[in-house]
């Protein structure tokens, strides 16, 4: 009994400490393996090819490294963008039996990734951000500071809001 209790707490401690990478990518691994289990065959194909894409992250560029939670999450998003274009890519071809798939996957990354940002909470960001950049000019904000007021609202999203998503919302707030 003891040594159940004590499991539980380490995995606890690994998906939500935020630490380094063996949280989420221990938590795929461990969700692949209950998939297998299952005899679920989307969740184990997608959850292997999530794997298999951070992998190729890690190993990426000159030196193999580990990689943070932030950059798994990152490899993540990316791989759901992909699948939704796949699956826009199919549905306008009219193969909506793969469409579906690719959405069905997405749908499965998704739980990995954090909520996505409101409207409210981005146009909050986006306003602090724009005072911020006025503050730092001693003036207002105009188009041209545009690229230093999506940084500083893509730093405090913390990935939880599309690029194009942020641009248009600053775009906006400066208009």
């Amino acid at each position: 009994m003891t040594d159940t209790t004590s499991d539980t707490t380490t995995d606890a401690t690994f998906t939500a400490g935020g630490g380094p990478t063996p949280g989420l990518k221990a938590r795929l691994r461990s969700d692949l393996t209950s998939a297998m289990k299952a005899r679920d065959p989307l969740t184990t194909g997608t959850l292997r090819m999530a794997l298999t894409a951070v992998t190729n992250a890690e190993v990426a560029g000159t030196s193999a490294k580990e990689l943070t939670d932030q950059e798994v999450m990152a490899v993540l998003a990316k791989e759901v963008r992909k699948r939704a274009e796949a699956a826009e890519a199919f549905a306008g071809a009219g193969r909506t039996e793969s469409a579906e798939k690719e959405r069905a996957e997405a749908a499965v990354l998704t739980a990995y990734l954090p909520s996505p940002l409101t409207d409210e909470e981005l146009g909050a960001l986006v306003a602090q951000a724009v005072d911020g950049v006025a503050a730092d000019l001693g003036g207002p904000v105009t188009m041209r500071q545009m690229g230093q007021v999506i940084k500083a609202v893509q730093a405090r999203a913390d990935g939880r809001a599309d690029g194009s998503r942020v641009a248009a919302a600053v775009k906006a707030a400066i208009a």
